[in-house]
């Protein structure tokens, strides 16, 4: 038997950074630019970091250190991160500038105020406290963040939806990235809810990918800023909205994700949650069909095989019903007006179902 090898932890981009800056910082103040790095993460733990460069002009200095995510599979693994340090007036604090390839923030509703750079409040405080491990008398800097190819990588996120403009965040709560914890993701669907709530708007539709969300779009005509891309988190959303409600809500998805959560589940992906064909036999109880039409669907190997064997217009409006009623009871808050859009592979809606 084949032993399992146990996935490589990474780095966060604040680590990174944080890394990077300690490093700036003490060559631009000692002359002396360690290499590795040793900074210090928010759990108390320490970790090393090796540079890809550094130098120094006058009154500023940079380092770089390269992005590793480990074994997740990040957009930014592999990204240099160059950071920038410059002597600032006494009394003047940590300051943050976005440079290349680090995005602004445009919208309300994300931790940080519209015109600040995304570089979000975890790593600012680790980066200020690296500083002051180099001089704990105090430390007065301007550090300025980039990262080659920020703003071409950060077409592949969802950061222009959140208002984030111009290139990546810099992330992180732990310092550490957990191969396929999907972080991420659930990160920019919990931000998406908040810009939507800051921006006070009355209805936000969620969709499990870019077929369903054209539809929803077409159906409601709401805005960028409404439309969140829940992907197979179904129920990190849900969830989030307990806690964070918006008036109204609909979620927009494949059959066989709908069917999914209509039967109760709330990780929609096809690696961990499996399609069972035989839950359309229960959905479709109320239509009354005969003996021989429910036995197409028992002989399906798939919810889209049996969903089309079956041929009935009416079974999309039953899975679409079933599937709000996880929702709402998910959700759990009744002020909330919750629907859901069922959706085919050629974008058209098949079954609706929304409370009135």
């Amino acid at each position: 038997m084949t032993q399992a090898t146990a996935l490589r932890r990474g780095w966060t981009t604040g680590s990174c950074a944080t890394a990077a800056a300690k490093a700036a910082w003490s060559l631009l103040r000692h002359d002396i630019c360690p290499d590795p790095v040793t900074i210090s993460l928010p759990g108390g733990k320490e970790a090393c970091f090796a540079l890809n460069g550094h130098g120094k002009d006058g009154r500023t200095a940079w380092a770089s250190v390269i992005k590793d995510a480990g074994d997740d599979p990040d957009v930014t693994h592999g990204a240099i991160m160059r950071v920038t340090v410059e002597q600032a007036f006494p009394g003047a604090g940590v300051t943050f500038r976005a440079g290349e390839g680090v995005g602004t923030i445009t919208q309300p509703g994300l931790p940080l105020p519209p015109g600040e750079p995304a570089i979000n409040p975890v790593p600012r405080q680790m980066i200020r406290a690296a500083l002051l491990q180099v001089t704990p008398e105090g430390a007065d800097a301007i550090v300025t963040v980039s990262i080659a190819d920020g703003e071409m990588l950060a077409r592949q996120t969802l950061n222009a939806r959140l208002g984030i403009i111009g290139g990546l965040s810099v992330l992180g709560t732990t310092g550490i990235v957990i191969p396929y914890s999907c972080s991420a993701w659930i990160h920019s669907i919990h931000r998406g809810i908040d810009v939507a709530r800051a921006l006070s708007l009355p209805h936000i539709v969620a969709s499990t990918g870019a077929t369903s969300e054209n539809a929803a779009r077409l159906r409601y005509g709401v805005s960028e800023a409404a439309l969140i891309e829940m992907g197979d988190f179904a129920g990190g959303l849900l969830k989030y909205l307990h806690r964070h409600p918006v008036p109204r809500l609909t979620l927009a998805g494949g059959i066989a994700k709908m069917t999914k959560l209509a039967e109760g589940h709330l990780d929609l992906h096809s690696s961990r949650t499996l399609a069972n064909p035989a839950a359309l036999r229960s959905i479709a109880a109320p239509l009354g069909l005969s003996a021989s039409r429910m036995a197409q669907l028992d002989a399906a190997k798939t919810i889209a095989q049996g969903y089309a064997a079956l041929a009935d217009e009416r079974l999309g409006k039953l899975i679409a019903e079933a599937a709000c009623a996880t929702a709402r009871k998910t959700l759990d808050y009744p002020d909330c007006e919750i629907g859901v859009l069922v959706v085919d592979r050629q974008g058209l809606i098949v079954g609706a179902s929304e409370r009135a």
